[in-house]
């Protein structure tokens, strides 16, 4: 297909030449160049592209010239084309007006968030080519509103993404109605396996086209990686957007709570910024587009449903402000740049944590992403030191700077704890001769409570009266041997107490 430098050499009608001439468009891409002869020759075809290559217009534009001859029936429509989202069925919807102007082709859009009225209506009149997404499809066949028996053409486009989204089990169950004699034309930026298993259960000997590697960035697009703090995330994007005067720009993030946030940040800051994700209505959807495209809003912050297909001209900037996690919607986020010939840059805000994102975006694209260091960005954060001026008392030594440099002994590691000796004998109350006969030394002397002479705490459990006086009382009549007790208990000999091993000649009184 090396011949081919225009459109007339491709085999378009005169009316599809002419509403290319009008929008104009002079020259193929290289899918065009490549996809179209194939498809006018009602050849099953796999088309693997990047995104922003034209790979709409290399499957619309021969549709129109076959669709041409030929008459639509009420509820049976020609050609089906499956998007996994609805605005890039939309967008599918205005390349079949804008090519195919010149032609009497009736269409329908079937997306979900929009009343079904009137697609019923438009339904029941006949249409040539009807755009659906899956679920919207299979409901309103589902309600016998459609019959799919006079399918001619059949094109799954974006197949890579209609996997990452679930709709594999749809396709299959939609295939499986439509006639066996049909085309079908399968569009995709990367062929993982199940979509490979797509092909062969679908597709009759399809011609294989590919015009780059997949999942390959275009070469159009500056791409940079800067690390930041999750805080410094806000600061950073708007120290970017000032330092690279942003014209426009599509700023995605992983999760849909954060776009709201994001929104409110940038225009606080100055910007036109709207939000566009999966949980707004379709009519608020279809407006904020509308809007960007029109550079009334000049910053989009939408999740991955902006990621596939959509094509708007002039984008100058990509932000991730998340790093995606899957590799592959790395390359379709930064394909909304850099279209059409033109030039791009994209900008990845990363973590630590994004480490293996990076990793495994790197290793499908097979190169290496530039780090850039922008501002608060790029370095982790050092370890924090104590304040020169610091109080140094006030610092607690741990355990390992005590014991550095002396021999660990387990019984030290956690010592008991030694009760004030002193303390407890002057608080103690004496109030018996025993205690007086002692003496000072033996008042004073740092011994433990419970290793004073027995005597002693009778003397002083009989003065204290009341609680104490009655154990004290108790005490002495257990010790008194009896003859129920003697020879039973083993440690009454001869109605004395005998010594205990282990606890020397004083045993504590609750032990008696």
């Amino acid at each position: 297909m090396s011949d081919i430098e225009t459109f007339e050499d491709l085999g378009l009608t005169e009316e599809t030449l002419r509403a290319l001439k009008d929008a104009g468009y002079t020259k193929p891409t290289p899918i065009q160049a490549q996809a179209i002869p194939h498809i006018l020759m009602a050849r099953d075809l796999v088309g693997l592209a990047q995104t922003g290559t034209g790979k709409t217009a290399s499957f619309t534009l021969p549709m129109i010239d076959i669709l041409s001859t030929g008459r639509a029936k009420a509820r049976m429509p020609r050609s089906l084309v499956l998007a996994p989202t609805r605005e890039l069925a939309a967008q599918v919807a205005e390349n079949f007006d804008k090519y195919g102007k010149y032609h009497n082709l009736t269409k329908v859009l079937l997306v979900g968030g929009v009343s079904m009225g009137e697609q019923i209506k438009q339904l029941d009149k006949g249409v040539d080519v009807l755009i659906a997404t899956p679920g919207r499809l299979l409901d309103l066949f589902d309600r016998g509103m459609m019959m799919l028996a006079d399918m001619k053409v059949l094109v799954i486009d974006e197949a890579d993404r209609m996997l990452d989204m679930g709709f594999i089990p749809d396709i299959e169950k939609i295939v499986s109605k439509l006639p066996p004699m049909r085309q079908t034309l399968l569009f995709s930026a990367t062929m993982p396996n199940e979509v490979k298993r797509l092909t062969e259960k679908f597709l009759s000997n399809p011609r294989t086209v590919s015009v780059s590697a997949p999942a390959t960035a275009s070469k159009m697009i500056t791409q940079n990686l800067t690390y930041v703090q999750p805080r410094d995330k806000k600061k950073v994007l708007t120290q970017i957007i000032k330092q690279e005067k942003v014209a426009n720009a599509f700023i995605f993030c992983n999760r849909k709570r954060d776009i709201a946030d994001l929104c409110a940040h940038l225009n606080r800051e100055g910007y036109t910024a709207a939000a566009m994700h999966g949980d707004l209505v379709q009519k608020t959807r279809t407006e904020t587009l509308a809007k960007f495209k029109n550079d009334e809003i000049t910053m989009l912050v939408c999740s991955d449903v902006a990621a596939r297909g959509l094509d708007v001209q002039g984008v100058s900037h990509v932000f991730n402000y998340d790093i995606p996690m899957h590799a592959d919607d790395y390359v379709h986020r930064i394909g909304r740049t850099g279209r059409a010939g033109l030039t791009g840059v994209s900008w990845s805000l990363a973590t630590k944590d994004d480490d293996k994102y990076i990793k495994e975006i790197e290793k499908i694209t097979k190169s290496t992403l530039p780090v850039v260091e922008v501002g608060a960005s790029a370095k982790s954060r050092p370890a924090q030191k104590p304040a020169e001026n610091a109080p140094q008392e006030k610092s607690q030594p741990n355990n390992q700077q005590k014991n550095q440099g002396k021999p660990q002994d387990k019984k030290q590691a956690r010592p008991r704890p030694v009760r004030n000796a002193d303390k407890d004998v002057k608080s103690a109350p004496v109030a018996s001769k025993a205690v007086e006969q002692k003496g000072k030394a033996a008042a004073h002397t740092p011994v433990d409570n419970h290793e004073q002479p027995l005597e002693i705490k009778r003397a002083d459990h009989k003065a204290s009266g009341g609680r104490l006086a009655k154990e004290s009382k108790l005490i002495e009549n257990y010790e008194k041997p009896n003859a129920n007790n003697k020879g039973r208990n083993p440690r009454y000999k001869d109605d004395e107490p005998s010594d205990v091993v282990g606890f020397g000649d004083d045993l504590p009184s609750f032990m008696r």
